[in-house]
């Protein structure tokens, strides 16, 4: 049975709990609570290359990515943490609103005049065993939000998970390849759940523009800092 699945059947059986701290929940439409909505961890200021609000020595880690820019509203800690692991581990799947809500609303200017949303492609072994793919999920959400249209033309083959890798690992470009399934839009927002050392996001758009593409932006819900 497929995480999605499971989720679907916990949620008909049990009373609606926050999705981040699990208190009980009087409106299930809300997802997440009060306190844990006033508890996440903004990103206040980040740098427009990397998204990241402090760079260390040696200057900015996106210097030579393919992307032009990438932002995200949260740290990947405390409740935001939670969340995206509900969504993808959990199959807490209207999540996905509730956290292109929140990118999109503080979205930056540069972001916005694009002309497709395009998710970044899931491992397809973890897209068969979930049930669903998180980050096509959000990608939707984020495209319905903005009235742009969802554009999946990216491909994953392969490839270890990211998630526990070390950054050394995570940027081997052997881990996984990306391909184009069709030609993409001029200018394209890539949209992700977790932006950690950006080889994903890097991967993706190299391909986007090898296949034509003259703008490549990506957004995430939350950075690792």
């Amino acid at each position: 049975m497929s995480i999605r699945a499971i989720a679907e059947l916990v949620a008909l059986i049990t009373p609606p709990v926050c999705a981040a701290c699990r208190a009980p929940l009087d409106d299930a439409d809300r997802m997440v609570c009060a306190a844990c909505l006033r508890a996440l961890p903004w990103i206040r200021r980040g740098c427009v290359r990397c998204g990241l609000p402090r760079h260390r020595r040696g200057g900015c880690p996106a210097g030579g990515a393919a992307f032009a820019a990438a932002w995200a509203p949260l740290a990947y800690e405390g409740v935001a943490r939670e969340l995206v692991q509900a969504l993808k581990f959990r199959g807490a799947l209207p999540l996905a609103g509730v956290m292109a809500a929140q990118m999109v609303a503080n979205l930056p200017a540069p972001l916005r005049g694009v002309d497709a949303i395009v998710p970044v492609p899931p491992h397809p072994g973890r897209r068969r065993r979930r049930g669903f793919d998180p980050a096509g999920r959000l990608s939707a959400a984020v495209a319905t939000r903005l009235s742009l249209p969802l554009e999946a033309c990216l491909r994953r083959h392969g490839g270890h998970r990211q998630v526990g890798a070390a950054r050394a690992e995570r940027r081997d470009p052997h881990r996984f390849a990306i391909e184009l399934r069709r030609a993409p839009p001029a200018r394209v927002l890539l949209v992700d759940d977790v932006h950690t050392t950006g080889a994903t996001l890097d991967a993706c758009a190299r391909a986007l523009v090898a296949g034509g593409c003259e703008w490549v932006g990506a957004v995430s819900y939350a950075r690792t800092l």
